[in-house]
């Protein structure tokens, strides 16, 4: 395993790959990986002949009040981790190799990028698509695995890609989650025992929603109330959004006709978590 640090030097290792016939998956992550990345890398491992991952903690997509200082690293174990479920590559840039200087120019995420999370965390999917545009560009023509535990990141992603024409196939790859239901986050750490048990009220909402559809309601707004109730229910969870979108624009849904999915997204203690879960009837 290669572990680099500067961009030309991930830019050159990418393309000599390519220039061997080898195609290139790759994994942009933040690192304190977990079982859900590793997921994301067994796969680009599976489906191509180089896997390669970048670890690198992006401060354009965190708001001011938000967790940039305190967010978990460990670049030693995600290394090891990394090691471990055989990525050829590993680009771990410093902050000042990545940006030398704060971009005058950033990708603007559209609509998608204003509902919800956007709404809720401005100037968020900017940050996220500034640097993944970035990453494609230092890694050139691959396959790219995101988590759909990030629902509305992976469709303002694939949008951005389909857009600008960039030569990246995104994969989404499904949730990995606890066995009580938990999604697996890297913010989960800082949760307290207590705050762990209340956690669980997202996925449960969530299930909760799915089971309505199930049954057949169609009223979108039948199956939010039902996840904002039961989010209320636990002390300890301060909701943000429950809502029901259409899966491809993630247009808030009147009724359940076509590919929905059900998010929420809620503070537990001082930890914010999103989940998500595609409806019956969805389709990827």
């Amino acid at each position: 395993m290669e572990v680099i640090e500067r961009r030309e030097a991930f830019r050159d290792a990418c393309d000599d790959a390519r220039l061997a016939g080898k195609t290139v998956g790759f994994v942009p992550t933040m690192g304190f990986l977990h079982a859900g990345h590793e997921s994301l890398l067994r796969r680009a491992r599976v489906e191509n002949e180089v896997a390669a991952m970048s670890i690198f903690v992006n401060p354009l997509q965190f708001g001011p009040a938000e967790d940039l200082t305190s967010y978990p690293r460990d670049l030693e174990r995600d290394l090891a981790i990394a090691k471990g479920q055989g990525v050829d590559l590993v680009f771990a840039p410093s902050e000042a190799e990545m940006f030398p200087a704060r971009p005058e120019v950033t990708v603007d995420p559209g609509p998608i990028g204003d509902r919800l999370e956007g709404a809720s965390r401005p100037g968020h999917f900017r940050g996220v698509c500034t640097i993944v545009a970035r990453l494609f560009g230092l890694v050139g023509p691959c396959r790219a695995y995101f988590g759909e535990k990030d629902a509305q990141q992976l469709a303002v992603i694939r949008r951005m890609v389909d857009d600008l024409a960039m030569p990246v196939v995104v994969v989404g790859c499904e949730t990995i989650r606890e066995e009580d239901g938990l999604a697996l986050s890297s913010r989960n750490t800082y949760l307290s025992d207590e705050e762990r048990v209340a956690a669980r009220c997202l996925s449960r909402a969530l299930a909760a929603a799915a089971r309505l559809g199930e049954d057949g309601e169609r009223a979108a707004a039948v199956l939010e109330a039902e996840m904002a109730r039961r989010i209320g229910a636990e002390p300890l969870a301060a909701i943000d959004y429950a809502a029901v979108v259409d899966d491809r624009t993630f247009e808030r849904a009147a009724t359940l006709e076509g590919p929905a999915r059900a998010l929420v997204a809620a503070r537990v203690g001082s930890t914010r978590l999103i989940d998500n879960l595609r409806l019956p009837g969805a389709s990827r």
